[in-house]
């Protein structure tokens, strides 16, 4: 078994003899072992570095004192030369209080750590955008978590920063950060799990009803589970175009819809109670029932890999679409939802066909709204970024498993950051009106400083190859553990 340092042929390093349930389990077992060692040898994933340069000592009278005086007081006068003037105006709070870390639950404050540095990672090599990982203890005096505490750490640190994204907080007090956040403050405020997974998802699902031949008004559309992911991308495909009355949502205890009084009688679950309202008119009842017939499955639910039943997918509507979404587990293996029928199949990880992953969102609209100065993030500027990531995929060409852009592709980011900021501009949340073009050439310049960068490190030994006995020892392991 040999296995290259970019991990392009994870598959084929895999030992012939494996079931694909075993080669799917060890690609698993082998990505987080691998990760575990990787973290530990350098450190973690992120640095702080000056983006300016030192000609000479009398330059610290230029960076510090006495010559910043003129800055501070500058910034004194206008609080919006702050964007000019520091960092804050590339610059992104990724706020969490790892209350709901993937599908690992709560995996206390500094648990988050791993997951808010990688994506200040994914931001700074995608998009061009510097950020810093700000894990938060949020409980309270009876111990238990309080979403005002986020409320007020966010209020209070907003003034450093061109926009914050939050992650992994729990709902249901994730909708009221969120909202409350939105409206409080005037950077843009974003819950990457609710809006960046809703505005990706749209993306893959525009694409693949294209390909069925299929509208997003007439589809019949089942979402498992109704947690911040779910219920905000049934909110997005309504707000897009789907017809309500043909979704059905469930939670852990059931169909959503208006007879729900559990749901009715808790103020912190408005959002789902909007769509049990408004949805599932027919109050259809169980998984089976509602997947009969049906187009699409969109499952961000526990991970898998039976947590969707092949019967259920066997029973769905020629030509469906199967979103299993669930990390690092999908809900059913895509194998096996392809042998019960299904025309395309999505998950959230890189290592099979059609990666649903906000990574292909995030980092770009943030960058757009940062380049404009937006003081916030409507559900229009992410409808608007999932139809460019989607129109990129098609104009470059798109099959039942290449569905969407993927992370190599430069090109969208750029894109979807000129589109989010045109249309930030156009709903008159921009701070500054640049057009399309001065946004995508600013942040394709960006992006490509920043992978330079990242290139020129690397090659100059700044930044240290793993060995390779790490990977073999992690891909041995992930075997044994599978056999």
């Amino acid at each position: 078994m040999e296995l290259d340092l970019s991990l392009k042929n994870l598959a084929g390093a895999l030992p012939a003899d494996l079931s694909q349930d075993q080669r799917a389990r060890a690609q698993t077992l082998f990505l987080k072992r691998l990760s575990l060692a990787a973290h530990e040898f350098f450190g973690g994933k992120m640095q702080t570095m000056p983006k300016c340069g030192l000609w000479g000592f009398n330059w610290f009278n230029v960076w510090y004192t006495p010559g910043v005086s003129q800055v501070s007081t500058t910034i004194r006068d206008d609080n919006d030369r702050s964007f000019a003037l520091s960092n804050r105006g590339n610059l992104v709070a990724i706020v969490s209080d790892s209350t709901r870390v993937l599908g690992d639950g709560d995996c206390t404050p500094p648990g988050g750590l791993g997951v808010m540095e990688g994506k200040a990672f994914l931001m700074k090599y995608l998009g061009g955008v510097d950020a810093t990982a700000l894990c938060i203890d949020s409980r309270g005096a009876d111990g238990k978590h309080d979403p005002d505490k986020i409320i007020e750490f966010v209020k209070m640190a907003a003034p450093s920063f061109g926009a914050v994204n939050l992650e992994d907080i729990s709902q249901p007090g994730c909708f009221k950060v969120l909202d409350e956040l939105r409206e409080a403050c005037d950077i843009p405020v974003w819950h990457d799990d609710a809006q960046g997974t809703a505005c990706i998802t749209l993306a893959g699902l525009l694409n693949a009803l294209k390909l069925a031949g299929k509208k997003l008004g007439d589809a019949r559309i089942v979402l498992l589970g109704a947690g911040a992911a779910n219920t905000t991308i049934a909110r997005l495909i309504i707000a897009d175009g789907g017809d309500p009355a043909k979704l059905v949502l469930f939670d852990s205890k059931g169909s959503l819809h208006a007879g729900r009084s559990d749901i009715a009688a808790d103020p912190r679950e408005y959002r789902k109670w909007e769509l049990c309202r408004s949805t599932n008119p027919k109050r259809v009842a169980t998984e089976a029932e509602a997947l009969a017939g049906a187009d699409v499955l969109i499952a961000l639910s526990k991970p898998g890999p039976d947590t969707v039943k092949r019967p259920w997918v066997r029973s769905m509507a020629p030509k469906s679409i199967v979103f299993a979404c669930a990390n690092p587990v999908p809900e059913i293996w895509p194998y096996a939802a392809k042998e019960e029928g299904a025309y395309i199949v999505a998950t959230g990880r890189g290592d099979f066909p059609n990666q649903v992953n906000n990574s292909i969102c995030f980092p770009g609209l943030l960058k757009g709204a940062l380049l404009v100065r937006a003081r916030k993030i409507t559900d229009g500027m992410a409808i608007r970024c999932a139809h460019s990531i989607a129109d990129f995929a098609e104009k470059r060409g798109i099959t039942a498993d290449n569905i969407i852009a993927t992370m190599e592709e430069t090109e969208v980011f750029a894109r979807e950051a000129a589109d989010v900021a045109a249309q930030a501009v156009a709903e008159g949340v921009a701070r500054v009106n640049l057009s399309w073009d001065e946004v995508y050439g600013r942040a394709k310049a960006d992006i490509a400083a920043a992978r330079s960068a990242i290139e020129d490190m690397q090659r100059l030994g700044h930044v240290a190859s793993p060995p390779e006995s790490m990977l073999k020892e992690a891909l041995d392991w992930a075997v044994s553990q599978v056999r």
